[in-house]
């Protein structure tokens, strides 16, 4: 059985990214346990690690920093290769900084900042479904996708100047916005997965099963 850790820091959809999960090793056939949890000790001896985030980059990276040795516990076990999925801002806190209210440092693990988004005659939020953009067989993570398919998204900032090499799937919103990015064993999305129905339970089932190079 894989135990996968749901990193609790007082953002993010908890109870519908535990629900998703779940639904996602059931339909693989994956034993798995998904904790919902604020124990780093927790995070640091599980097989998968999730951070999920909504709301303001610098709300959740102090929400973060605010739980004593979370932050590290996620920095120890992926150095170590545990496998982790951020989503929405949880993929955001990735990056070097984000610009949301103030310059705020994130993880570091992919090129890039996190910045309003530039959308002239467009709305933000970014709020609903869009499609995703990718060359299939490119990445395990993607695999069960085609070209096309539609997740949930919800932003108003995204991930700027980042490597091509690091961004496995892209949308279009006024221009090219990086959708799911990877850097070796740590992978994000700027959708909410939980909220991408069928699309996004395969994703998360890939991610159950992912074996990161």
């Amino acid at each position: 059985m894989i135990r996968v850790a749901v990193v609790d820091y007082g953002s993010g959809n908890l109870a519908s990214a535990s629900r998703a999960l779940a639904l996602a090793a059931e339909r693989a056939g994956i034993a798995a346990r998904v904790d919902v949890t604020a124990n780093p000790e927790i995070v640091a001896a599980a097989d998968r690690i999730v951070l999920p985030g909504q709301g303001a980059f610098a709300d959740c990276a102090d929400g973060l920093a605010a739980v004593p040795g979370m932050r590290d516990a996620i920095e120890t076990a992926t150095d170590a290769g545990t496998p982790f999925l951020g989503i929405c801002v949880g993929m955001q806190l990735m990056a070097q900084r984000g610009l949301e209210h103030r310059i705020t440092p994130g993880f570091g693990w992919i090129q890039g900042d996190v910045a309003e988004m530039n959308v002239p005659g467009l709305r933000l939020p970014q709020m609903g479904w869009n499609g995703l953009e990718f060359v299939p067989g490119s990445h395990p993570l993607l695999d069960g996708l085609v070209p096309g398919d539609h997740v949930y998204f919800v932003h108003s900032y995204a991930l700027t100047g980042g490597r091509p090499d690091q961004t496995i799937a892209t949308t279009d919103y006024g221009g090219i916005v990086p959708a799911i990015v990877v850097a070796g064993n740590r992978a994000g999305t700027q959708f909410h997965v939980e909220k991408s129905q069928d699309v996004g339970i395969r994703l998360l089932g890939n991610f159950l099963t992912w074996t990161p190079r």
